[in-house]
């Protein structure tokens, strides 16, 4: 996309570079000297295209990398650190100080998320305000749960006071098309549950943490937050051989979860939260709402250039709607608008992957090459920064676009003429993310329902598969994901069930009604958080 300077709304001009100068450890913001990396994004505010310079970040080493883990083990100090052993009242109120700080950076980081990895306005504002929102919702799921553990249970003559407690320190992992929700979804429930965490930014959209560091600097205790720049490999594989990591908590791809977990030396020790990748198809039946159908396909594929994992990344449809489904599904795509994010109505932006048009095109050579055509006109005209989606039919297993999470815009259309083909091809494939299953006949959905319920971990009727509402599971079977994030699971997965029990008799009751009544415990408490 080609814009010339005077063209960008003033509020989104890119005034000064933003130079991230210093990192995250102990609870000090440590300046670094050292070698920086160059942040560019692939919009260009020039009539001759040329990439934005938005900035530079810290590219810190094993050194830095070893301290911060330190730092995060000191905090955690074995289950005996402040933040640990902290009541749960005080966690929450370190939590609701870090989002009421948050909020006040609204402004710079959507324009981040924009010029950094493209995303649109719009949806640039739904991921802060729908972070700010998880942070809220994950306070008052954590105030429920602790609200249920306030009691004794009593079996067998043996009272029990059960509530859940810290895992220990979490290496946080998030990924670039949602730099900032989905790494706060890991984020967020990891630290008010008592764990302590490093945390290494996503390789794009790395600059819009940068007005919230004083915030996670000044609303945690000293190590509790630890928040360093730089390549993973180069940070990541030190802390993880450490050993010293009890939890690897990672959206990304499955290749980078297994390099990182063999890297631990105690891996029956380490636990895993993982968001990995998918390849979620849509069925479409002879009877189903065409008009509903591509309405949702459309928003499936290619919502943030289909860079989402629960975007739609094959589609098959029957073959006796296939012709019309194909016609009019294409002449959509071919109208949405390409722009920079700010521009009204823009549905397809600059992606922020220099070589992902490259790619992208790889794929629809190699689908055309094997018989698969390009039915919309304007399906693979190149920019400097985008490649435009391509509706590529008839696709088969032959081709690379059909086995690779393409993760931009491009979209294959399988036939069908036989329910059997699409269930089979979901139980022969590597992930088990969502379904989105278009029709209507209950007597043809029910069985489908009762087998791809066994497939995938969500069955989206009549609509695009998506994350939300995040009260929901979020979560996959095979190699698209390892534990649960919803408001609740999550909470449940950086933590884990642990009690105080104590035989019935009159010398233990005197010492849990003392321990009640003066309140010198923080893990045993009947107190009720309002």
């Amino acid at each position: 996309m080609k814009t010339s300077f005077t063209e960008i709304p003033e509020a989104y001009k890119i005034d000064s570079l933003l130079h991230q100068n210093s990192y995250l450890v102990n609870g000090e913001l440590k300046q670094w000297k050292g070698d920086t990396a160059e942040v560019f994004s692939t919009i260009s505010s020039s009539e001759v295209y040329n990439p934005t310079l938005l900035g530079t970040v810290p590219q810190l080493g094993e050194k830095e990398a070893l301290e911060a883990l330190d730092s995060a083990a000191l905090a955690y100090n074995k289950g005996q650190g402040l933040w640990p052993t902290m009541k749960v009242s005080d966690r929450i109120a370190c939590m609701e100080k870090f989002v009421e700080q948050m909020k006040t950076k609204r402004e710079e980081v959507v324009k981040l998320l924009m010029w950094e990895i493209g995303k649109n306005l719009s949806d640039s504002e739904k991921e802060f305000d729908r972070t700010v929102d998880y942070i809220y919702d994950t306070i008052e799921a954590y105030k429920q749960i602790d609200r249920d553990s306030a009691k004794f249970e009593k079996d067998s003559g043996v009272y029990a006071h059960i509530r859940r407690g810290p895992l220990g320190v979490v290496l946080c992992l998030g990924p670039y098309n949602y730099p900032l929700n989905e790494t706060f979804t890991l984020l967020i429930p990891a630290l008010i549950m008592g764990n302590t965490v490093i945390f290494k930014p996503a390789k794009l959209g790395v600059l819009l943490i940068s007005p919230l560091m004083e915030a996670f600097q000044s609303s945690f205790p000293k190590g509790v937050v630890n928040i360093v720049y730089g390549r993973g490999r180069v940070l990541a594989t030190p802390i993880m051989q450490s050993g010293k990591i009890d939890v690897l908590a990672l959206i990304g791809n499955s290749k980078s979860a297994n390099a990182l977990q063999a890297e631990h030396p105690k891996g029956n020790r380490l636990r895993m939260v993982l968001g990995l990748e998918a390849k979620n198809p849509a069925i479409v039946l002879p009877d189903a709402d065409l008009d509903l159908a591509i309405d949702e396909c459309i928003a499936g594929t290619l919502s943030f250039n289909g860079q989402r994992c629960t975007a739609l990344k094959v589609l098959y449809v029957h073959e006796s709607v296939v012709e019309e489904f194909n016609g009019r599904f294409a002449n959509k795509v071919d109208q949405l608008k390409f722009g920079n994010p700010w521009e009204d109505g823009v549905k397809l932006t600059p992606l922020p992957e220099v070589e992902k048009p490259a790619y992208i095109q790889e794929l629809i050579d190699d689908a055309v090459q094997n018989g698969a055509k390009v039915i919309n006109k304007k399906g693979g005209d190149t920019t400097d920064n985008f490649i435009f989606p391509a509706v590529l039919y008839p696709v088969t297993k032959a081709m690379r676009v059909y086995k690779e999470e393409q993760f931009g815009p491009v979209i294959p259309v399988v036939p069908f003429t036989d329910i059997a083909e699409p269930l089979d091809d979901m139980a022969e494939s590597n992930y088990g993310q969502q379904v989105s299953l278009f029709g209507k006949n209950i007597h043809t959905l029910s069985p489908l329902i009762d087998t791809l319920v066994n497939l995938v971990c969500r069955v989206n009727l009549n609509s695009s598969c998506q994350r939300g509402p995040d009260v929901y599971p979020f979560t996959g079977r095979k190699d698209s994901a390892y534990g649960t994030l919803s408001v609740h699971d999550a909470l449940r997965s950086f933590s884990i069930r642990t009690f105080v029990a104590s035989k019935d008799n009159e010398y233990n009751k005197a010492i849990l009604e003392g321990l009640l009544e003066k309140k010198t415990s923080n893990f045993i408490s009947t107190d009720y958080i309002l």
